[in-house]
Formats: C-alpha cells, structure tokens, sequence
C-alpha cells in the first residue's frame, strides 16, 4: 500500500474541500490514503515553522504527498491546485478528460477561487468576526455575496451541476462556501436552482464524510479576542 498523503487542515470551507475529495476518490474505488495533521488556526499553529515550510502563505489546506510527481516527496498548496492534482493522481473523471468539460470544470474551479470563496469570506469577516462593525464593508460584500448567487442559480438553471450534467472538482470547491447559508445571511429558498444542487451534494455518502472530518473542532460560538488577533494579524509573527 503507498504511504499515505498528509493533509494538513482545519474544518473550514477550503479544508472541506480536500476532506471531501479524498472520500470522493474513496467512494469511486480509487482511494488514495491519506492522514489528516490538524492546523488549529485560532491558536496560530499555521504559524509554526513545520507548517510554513509547507506552504509559505500560512493557510490551510496543504498537502504532502511522499510519493509525489517521479516518486519523490511533493508539496503542495492552495485548495483548488490540490483538487486538480488528486484527481489526476487518481485518473478521476472529477476533472473531466474532455477538453471542453474539462475546461468548463476548471472555469468554475477559479470562479470559485477568485470570486466566491474570497468574497464570502470577506463578508464573514466584517460581519461576523470584525470588532468593529463597518455598514459599508457589510453591505457591500453582502451585495457581492448576493450577486454570485445570482450567477450560481442561473448557471444551475441550465446545467445539472457546475461544468455540465456530472458532479466535478467544480461543485466540490464550491459546495463547502454555500453550506450554512444563515451565516452570510443568505435565503437559498430564493435561489431555487442553487438549493437543488446544494441538497444533492449534501446527500452525498462521500460529502457527510468530508464534512466529518475534525468536526469535533467545528467553531460552535463566537470568536475569542485572542483567536482573533492570531487568525487577522496582531499577534502572528509571535505564533511562530
């Protein structure tokens, strides 16, 4: 059996990501072992010197594969490279073969890498976690997070799932962001189409696992000063 990948990671939307690509593969017959390392990041532990040699951008998720590219051990960061790598590493058909699925999939891999993930966060800061409540910033990544609704919902109309009428590497970068909608304030009853494909994917065998996974540490209450210092800069350098 290959030694098993190292997934360094939190229960956050981009560590749900890989969490649920792993059982995924598992569920299609091509499993990849892998062993998860946890990164809590409200105690700073993505400072720690062991982690930063992973990944110099200090975020989760990241993996170390000791049977990487030529078989020799291969690091590697950021949620939507890590997708794309396990799914070639495993010949899944979550990253189509076609060329123009293919291309479709990844698309609206980046849309979500760019837009919805980076934008859905933004509001959940300043709405949720900021000490300072700003009206502006909230509105206007409120409006942001309204508006990539709307382009969800009508792609959604048009297409079973993200690149087309199969589940891709797509919708599973995409489904961690649009669980637990009342946390950005957000209706899906008014997104008809996202609330199909949000329920499908939550149904998944494979999907329950992933969310599972470390979700003893699933935050349950609001975010402690100290936490928030660590995860939004005051006291990072003195994490390390």
């Amino acid at each position: 059996m290959p030694a098993p990948i190292q997934l360094w990671t939190w229960p956050t939307p981009n560590g749900h990501k890989i969490h649920i690509m792993f059982e995924e593969l598992a569920e299609q017959g091509r499993a990849i072992p892998y062993e998860v390392v946890p990164v809590a990041i409200g105690k700073g532990e993505q400072f720690r010197p062991e982690f930063l040699a992973i990944t110099p951008n200090h975020r989760i998720p990241a993996i170390v594969d000791p049977e990487g590219p030529g078989g020799v051990p291969f690091k590697l960061f950021e949620s939507g490279a890590i997708l794309i790598y396990l799914a070639e590493k495993a010949g899944s058909p979550l990253l189509p073969a076609e060329p123009g699925t293919r291309y479709t999939c990844l698309q609206w891999l980046m849309f979500q890498m760019g837009g919805v993930g980076p934008m859905f966060g933004q509001y959940n800061h300043f709405a949720n976690y900021a000490a300072e409540k700003i009206p502006y910033a909230i509105e206007r990544y409120a409006n942001e997070v309204a508006r990539l609704h709307r382009v969800l919902d009508k792609r959604l109309a048009e297409s079973a799932y993200l690149a087309g009428p199969d589940y891709s590497i797509a919708d599973i970068a995409t489904f961690p962001w649009i669980r637990n909608p009342d946390r950005r304030g957000v209706d899906l009853g008014q997104y008809p189409h996202v609330k199909r494909w949000h329920d499908a994917i939550a149904a998944r065998p494979a999907v329950r696992r992933g969310v599972d996974v470390l979700a003893e540490h699933q935050r349950r209450g609001p975010m402690t000063d100290a936490e928030r210092d660590v995860m939004f800069g005051k006291t990072q350098f003195a994490a390390r």
